[in-house]
C-alpha cells in the first residue's frame, strides 16, 4: 500500500458534536441551607459594616433619638411627679429601663427594614449566595449585624446614664453580655418578621401588636409587680421582660434573682428564633 504524501492535504474531518450533558436539578442557593462553618457569617456582617460606616453618624443618631427622648422626657417629667420608685430616682429605674427597650428597638429595625431591603429589594443576600456562603451563612450574619446595632445603642444609654450618675460603671460589663444575648433574640425574632413580610407596610404589624405591647408590660417604665397577676404572667414569657430584669438590677446595684432562668430565656429566644427564620425564608427564597 502506497505511503501518502506528506504535502498532500487531508480531506476536511466533519466535526463532532459533544453529546449534551444530563440534565441535573437547577438549585438556585448552595447547600447545604446551615452555615457552611464558623467564620463565613462574618463576611457577611462585615459587608453590613462597612456599608454602614459611610453613614454611621446620622444612624446612631436616629436610633439613639427615640429612647433619649423617652429617657429625658419622662424621666424628668415624670419623675416631678413620681419622686423614687423601688428606692431610686424615677429617672435611674428608667435609664436601665430604656437601655433594654433601646436593644429591641435596634436590632428589629435593622432586621426589619434595613434586611428587607438587602433581601428583597437590592437582592443583595442573592448576589452574595452566589459566592460559597450558604443561606445560613447570610442569615446569621445579619441577625450577628442587627445584634451589634444593638450593642451599640444600648451601650450609648448606658454611658449616658452613668456620666449623669444614673447607672453604676461597675455593672456596665455583664450587662453588655445581657445585652448582645438580647439583640440576637430581638434580631431573630424579627428576621422571622421579615421572612413573612410581602412589603414594608406588613412590619407595622409587628411593631403595634408585639413591639409595643412589650414596651409597655415589660417594666421599662413602673416596675412590673403594679401590673395584675395574670398580666404579670403574660409579660414574663416575653423575652425584654427577661431583658429588663436583668440589665436593671447591674445597672442599679440591686441583688441579681433568677438570672440564670433569665439568661436562659433568651437564649432559647435566640436559637428558636434562627432555626424558625431559616425555615421560613429557604420556604420563601427556594420556591
Amino acid at each position: 500500500m502506497a505511503e501518502q504524501d506528506p504535502r498532500t492535504p487531508l480531506p476536511p474531518v466533519a466535526p463532532t458534536r459533544a453529546a449534551p450533558p444530563a440534565s441535573v436539578p437547577a438549585q438556585r442557593y448552595p447547600q447545604p441551607l446551615w452555615p457552611r462553618n464558623l467564620r463565613n457569617w462574618t463576611m457577611v456582617w462585615y459587608r453590613n459594616f462597612m456599608v454602614w460606616k459611610k453613614l454611621a453618624v446620622p444612624s446612631m443618631i436616629g436610633n439613639l433619638a427615640d429612647p433619649m427622648i423617652y429617657l429625658f422626657g419622662l424621666g424628668l417629667g415624670l419623675g416631678m411627679l413620681v419622686g423614687h420608685v423601688s428606692g431610686v430616682s424615677y429617672i435611674a429605674f428608667l435609664a436601665a429601663g430604656t437601655t433594654a427597650s433601646s436593644v429591641m428597638m435596634s436590632a428589629s429595625f435593622e432586621a426589619m427594614y434595613s434586611a428587607f431591603s438587602r433581601m428583597h429589594v437590592q437582592r443583595t443576600w442573592e448576589a452574595i449566595m452566589h459566592a460559597p456562603l450558604t443561606l445560613g451563612d447570610v442569615v446569621l450574619g445579619e441577625i450577628a449585624w442587627a445584634a451589634s446595632k444593638a450593642v451599640l445603642s444600648g451601650t450609648a444609654i448606658m454611658l449616658v446614664a452613668g456620666v449623669l450618675g444614673y447607672a453604676h460603671w461597675s455593672g456596665m460589663l455583664p450587662a453588655l453580655a445581657v445585652i448582645a444575648l438580647a439583640g440576637l433574640a430581638f434580631a431573630g425574632l424579627a428576621t422571622i418578621v421579615t421572612a413573612l413580610a410581602p412589603s414594608y407596610d406588613f412590619f407595622m404589624f409587628y411593631q403595634t401588636l408585639a413591639m409595643t405591647p412589650m414596651l409597655l408590660l415589660s417594666g421599662v417604665f413602673f416596675p412590673l409587680e403594679q401590673l395584675p397577676s395574670a398580666v404579670q404572667a403574660a409579660a414574663k414569657a416575653l423575652p425584654l421582660a427577661h431583658a429588663v430584669a436583668l440589665i436593671r438590677p447591674l445597672l442599679l446595684g440591686w441583688p441579681l434573682q433568677g438570672a440564670w432562668l433569665h439568661v436562659a430565656v433568651l437564649a432559647a429566644y435566640a436559637l428558636a428564633a434562627l432555626l424558625v427564620s431559616l425555615m421560613l425564608l429557604r420556604r420563601r427564597l427556594l420556591r
